[in-house]
């Protein structure tokens, strides 16, 4: 394999990680923030309902199953700090939902 100088990396040091550490890190990961920003057609949630995931694997409850299919995809990014496309705020991914008229949603790591 080429050596890519621009490869993404987390930058640890395992050599002596130990299970303190570990959770130390973990402790880290969240808690994540999604609200709702757009509503455009029928949808059980209402514009500015705030969920929280207070780790990439606890999903909220009362969210709509298909949303949390959705976001499932991105939790680990906004988890880990990994900056978004949006050009206006890096820190935040916007997600529409898989209704063709529904929501889209703003995902982001909240400070502890």
């Amino acid at each position: 394999m080429v050596n890519n100088p621009n490869a993404l990396e987390i930058p640890l040091n395992l050599e002596n990680f130990t299970t303190d550490d570990y959770h130390e890190l973990w402790n880290h990961l969240g808690p994540i923030e999604i609200r709702m920003t757009e509503k455009c057609g029928k949808c059980k949630h209402a514009l500015d309902d705030v969920f929280v995931y207070q780790h990439p694997y606890d999903k909220p409850a009362g969210v709509c199953s298909a949303l949390l299919h959705v976001l499932d995809l991105y939790t680990w990014r906004v988890a880990l700090g990994f900056p978004s496309w949006e050009s206006d705020n890096r820190k935040v991914h916007r997600i529409h939902c898989p209704s063709k008229k529904g929501t889209v949603w703003e995902m982001k790591k909240l400070e502890k």
